[in-house]
């Protein structure tokens, strides 16, 4: 099933500005999967840095963010992924048969407060979950 180069499976979260949404599900998936899942992520139309209230919430869960920046989004590393799962990128998005796609509808955290993106952070991290879930059944 995989087309990473470990053999775990690959997952890549892709938004528009590779800022918030898929910065913090990179974060959780990278934690809460132990290195057994391959992460990505990126941007139709990186930003020039992390959304800092996207930080400061994944900094109130023990996860560090903080170091990441925003990609650009290539069809290379889209083909290269097992399961992209798309936070509103809409149709900037490449298809390849064979991976797995799949739309999260998650509220966009830029210029948000700290309670909304505290919010939209809980979704995403329920959402990795039930997608870790799935990629490495226990």
């Amino acid at each position: 099933m995989s087309a990473s180069t470990t053999g775990n499976p690959s997952v890549m979260f892709v938004c528009v500005h590779n800022a918030g949404r898929s910065q913090m599900a990179a974060g959780f998936m990278t934690a809460l999967s132990g290195g057994r899942v391959e992460v990505r992520s990126a941007g139709s139309v990186p930003a020039d840095q992390v959304n800092p209230v996207a930080v400061e919430a994944m900094a109130e869960v023990g996860i560090d963010i903080a170091a990441e920046r925003p990609k650009i989004l290539t069809g290379d590393a889209v083909q290269a992924s097992d399961v992209v799962i798309t936070m509103g990128c809409g149709d900037t998005c490449p298809f390849f048969p064979g991976v797995r796609y799949e739309d999260w509808e998650l509220e966009d955290p830029a210029g948000k407060d700290l309670e909304t993106v505290r919010r939209v952070r809980d979704e995403i991290r329920g959402r990795v979950e039930t997608l870790l879930g799935e990629l490495l059944p226990a």
